[in-house]
């Protein structure tokens, strides 16, 4: 059975093309079945539609309340019956109703818990730090405060601005991102408190179940 992803994406799309690349191989073991966004004219789904990939817009500014707006999200991600939900850039808080029927991952770039936020890049170097990175995680109701998957490193340089750490930052979340993802696919996954294992499942994570957890989960 063919592990499905429901990429969400805000703006150029460079997360997703890395899946959708690595999907390309049928040993990956996922497929991106569906592209949702929150905007129209967007790179993100560009690339979807020159991918063949089906793209849906669901958009906040269309709904009267975010509880409706989020209703209405988890209802056209449903229809593509995905197996993870992976938001790549995606610039809107997910609710309760995406969050309650779906797994989600989620890139960022910092080592959480340090610089949450939309301005992780930036945060990171106005403090002065040597080492920044890129973290991969589950999604949870708060802003990046879900549990950990993976984390790589990244240094700091001498005369590094925004744009240019930002741009390193970018090139490690791609690769981290694919090998988590298709890792999750192939081996499956299980959450018990914070910690996220990868593998040593009964099989791979499979349909969707309560919160965040798919595959086996322990407590």
């Amino acid at each position: 059975m063919t592990f499905r992803l429901v990429v969400l994406v805000s703006g150029s799309g460079t997360n997703l093309q890395a899946l959708l690349d690595a999907s390309a191989d049928p040993a990956f073991g996922a497929r991106v079945v569906a592209v949702g966004a929150d905007r129209d004219g967007i790179e993100g789904l560009a690339r979807a539609e020159r991918a063949g990939v089906p793209t849906f817009v669901v958009k906040l500014s269309d709904f009267p309340t975010r509880q409706e707006w989020d209703a209405h999200l988890a209802a056209r991600i449903a229809e593509h019956e995905p197996n993870l939900v992976v938001s790549a850039g995606f610039m809107k808080i997910l609710g309760p109703h995406v969050l309650g029927a779906f797994p989600v991952v989620n890139t960022h770039p910092a080592l959480l818990p340090a610089f949450p936020g939309t301005h992780a890049v930036r945060d990171a170097l106005e403090y002065g730090v040597r080492v920044t990175g890129c973290t991969i995680h589950l999604v949870d109701a708060g802003v990046d405060t879900g549990p950990v998957i993976a984390q790589e490193p990244v240094r700091v340089e001498e005369g590094d601005d925004e744009a240019t750490l930002h741009e390193r930052i970018k090139t490690v979340e791609r690769r981290l991102l694919v090998d988590v993802v298709g890792r999750m696919a192939r081996e499956g996954w299980s959450v018990s408190g914070r910690r996220v294992r990868i593998g040593g499942t009964e099989g791979p994570g499979g349909s969707p179940q309560t919160g965040q957890e798919s595959g086996r989960i322990t407590k």
